[in-house]
């Protein structure tokens, strides 16, 4: 199994696009994109049963990871309010991305809007050759990601060096 993409929900689409190629370096495969609600392809019939009747349509956009992992966001035409994650309930509530550019990354994030959720967190600071480091950021419309500087078999191989 290998994972394909994770799709988010964004407020504001050009601002989406714009945090995640210029702050987290997402490549574009296809921009901003009016779907809008219809029967007569098979996307349209897609759409309805995911989002159900009188979704009204939205604008899609697709990005990837420098592995190929595709980032979908949706910007729906009736906004809701933000979320607030609610970590009593079941379901995903993050997602990750890796950098060799750990400091850059968190600091272009909070150039273009996004927020620092917490300090940057080693995961094994009584050993000095593991230099494995994570930190919670969030994106300008609140979706929670993480960011690691190396990879999750690295983070968490108990014998990692």
């Amino acid at each position: 199994m290998k994972m394909n993409h994770v799709g988010i929900m964004v407020g504001d689409m050009d601002k989406a696009v714009e945090f995640y190629t210029k702050a987290l370096g997402l490549k574009i495969v296809m921009n901003n994109t009016k779907v809008i609600e219809e029967r007569e392809t098979a996307i349209g019939r897609m759409c309805i049963a995911v989002f159900g009747e009188g979704f009204k349509g939205f604008n899609i956009a697709h990005l990837v990871t420098s592995d190929g992992i595709g980032v979908e966001m949706f910007e729906m035409k009736e906004r809701q309010e933000r979320h607030e994650v609610d970590f009593s309930r079941l379901g995903i509530f993050h997602f990750c991305l890796q950098t060799e550019d750990f400091e850059g990354a968190i600091a272009r994030t909070e150039q273009y809007g996004g927020k620092v959720r917490m300090d940057i967190m080693r995961y094994h600071p009584e050993d000095d050759s593991k230099q494995a480091k994570m930190v919670y950021l969030e994106d300008p419309f609140g979706n929670l990601f993480e960011l690691y500087s190396h990879t999750y078999e690295e983070t968490y191989a108990s014998d990692y060096s």
